[in-house]
């Protein structure tokens, strides 16, 4: 709901004057004031945790040749071309969202950590009890991770070696010079600042491989390679203070000039949260918490940007040098199945605006172009609506940000997926999914979770500016309906929290959206420490 300015006197505010708003004190509006919130868009999420958030109309999964392109080796190397040459003049960037910290990464050492209360001999016994098999693989294999010099020379420093370490069976010690700030600090980094890979000899970070990554398919005509990051604040001089160690060894490596920018999520995307009783929550100095919206806050970032082609990838799914090739391959591929559409939209909506009265030839022309190319099937109705009001719709339907998001083979791995969704008209298009927006009692829609072949890994090229050259309004194509809630837990006590629509999920929604099958080596994430231990990141 639109933001309105909050005046600071109660007898000019209307909405301190409602009864729905009694349970606000005057420091609560002051609050609201300074992250830049409404009492209105606070109403609007206090209401949605006592209704919820519906289910997708979802029909059903999108699979090859039904809503997902699967391109033959001519394809891929005709659209790699395309891209080379639509590029020139265009602004390229890559947007990583890198503000997650890697917490999560070591869940299972941080929870073997305070559940150990022997002897440091015992340690290694008391893993092998409880089967904590993930903490013990992390223990057998820890030379061969990228950080292994950095956790070496943290010893030598204290008169002792990682060897040594491991010989005299120290586990447990080892394991806490990784997470906490007297070590080496991983479990209070975010993911971009932690060695994923070993070149040379040297660890690279994850924020290392999006630079060199960058260099290798969202260089510009003139060497520019331009990406932004959306970092936490308290983490963004962790990733400058890199930046400026390393930017000159990449550009050089390269022969690029990097234009790197970092955002942070803004204040006024927080949520607010509520107890079990869905009241607002209060810390103990009487303030009411606000959560991080999710990566659906994002959007606001994202619609800041300027630029002509955007690549969108998580932080953590990177590949070593060895295994780039396909990566590079397929974005550029994207890249250039995205401008030759962009190309035959734009052709179609300017004949549309020049055009009042259209022919029938034209407009089935451009009708077949939406449903075989832009994967959206019409509403029944559109066929009997008159020339004026189908021209107006399919203008409508086509003036509209635009993604090519790349899918992969589904081979167990946690998260969304590709799906054809009914609209309220009566269309049907193309989405991705989370498990938290099927109604898993419902046999219709467990149905068609089970039945998906494929796995969104966050691999997205857009374009957000029209045929104008003006950039979208990207809140209009967001669909407010696609948020979640979960409980979480503050101070020791339940709190229930509420999700923005997710970044490539509903806060996308709206968009023209085509999925293409890219090959599982273009996939390989690190959502814990050992993932770091497979073939593709060794």
């Amino acid at each position: 709901m639109p933001g309105r300015n909050i005046p600071s006197s109660r007898s000019d505010n209307p909405s301190l004057t409602n009864p729905h708003t009694s349970m606000f004190q005057e420091k609560d509006i002051l609050q609201f004031r300074k992250r830049g919130v409404s009492i209105d868009q606070v109403m609007d999420q206090l209401s949605r945790f006592e209704k919820g958030f519906p289910s997708l109309n979802v029909v059903r999964a999108a699979t090859i040749n039904d809503g997902i392109l699967k391109l033959g080796e001519q394809e891929v190397q005709r659209y790699v071309t395309l891209y080379k040459e639509k590029k020139k003049g265009l602004k390229l960037l890559k947007f990583v969202p890198a503000s997650g910290a890697a917490t999560r990464m070591f869940k299972d050492l941080y929870e073997a950590l305070n559940s150990f209360s022997g002897e440091e001999q015992d340690f290694t016994a008391f893993l092998e009890q409880r089967n904590l098999h993930s903490v013990l693989n992390v223990i057998n294999h820890i030379t061969e991770f990228a950080f292994r010099d950095d956790l070496d020379m943290l010893f030598r420093k204290k008169g002792s070696s990682l060897n040594k370490m491991i010989s005299e069976g120290r586990t447990r010690e080892i394991l806490q010079a990784m997470l906490i700030s007297e070590g080496l600090n991983y479990g209070n980094l975010p993911k971009g600042l932690l060695p994923f890979h070993k070149v040379n000899g040297k660890g690279r970070t994850a924020f290392e491989e999006h630079l060199v990554e960058g260099s290798l398919y969202c260089r510009q005509t003139d060497s520019r390679v331009n990406i932004h990051f959306t970092v936490s604040p308290e983490h963004e001089s962790g990733f400058r203070n890199l930046l400026d160690a390393r930017k000159e060894l990449y550009a050089s490596l390269f022969d690029v000039r990097f234009h790197v920018h970092f955002s942070r999520q803004k204040l006024s995307t927080d949520t607010i949260a509520v107890d079990l009783n869905n009241k607002p929550f209060r810390l103990e100095n009487g303030e009411i918490l606000f959560r991080p919206g999710g990566h659906g806050a994002l959007l606001e970032n994202l619609n800041d940007i300027e630029a002509d082609i955007i690549f969108i990838k998580n932080i953590d799914n990177v590949a070593p040098d060895r295994l780039k090739q396909d990566t590079v391959l397929y974005k550029k591929a994207l890249a250039g199945l995205l401008t030759d559409l962009s190309s035959r939209i734009n052709i179609y909506l300017g004949l549309l605006e020049t055009e009042s009265n259209p022919s029938s030839v034209l407009l089935s022309e451009m009708a077949d172009f939406i449903e075989h190319d832009l994967s959206f099937i019409l509403p029944a109705s559109f066929r009997k609506m008159r020339a004026t009001d189908q021209r107006n719709y399919l203008l409508s339907r086509m003036d509209r940000p635009l993604r090519v998001c790349g899918m992969v083979r589904n081979e167990g791995e946690p998260g969304g997926g590709p799906f054809w969704v009914a609209n309220s008209d009566g269309s049907t298009g193309l989405q991705i999914a989370e498990s938290t927006q099927f109604k898993m009692n419902d046999p219709h829609h467990a149905r068609v979770f089970r039945s998906s072949t494929h796995f969104n890994p966050v691999d997205l090229v857009c374009r957000i500016i029209d045929h104008h050259g003006n950039r979208y309004r990207l809140h209009r194509f967001r669909d407010p309906e696609t948020g979640f809630i979960s409980t979480r837990s503050k101070d020791g006590r339940d709190v229930k929290a509420l999700e923005l629509p997710g970044l490539w999920n509903g806060a996308m929604a709206h968009w023209n959206t085509v999925f293409v099958e890219v090959p599982p080596t273009t996939f390989s994430p690190v959502k814990t420490i050992t993932d770091l231990l497979r073939k593709e990141h060794q």
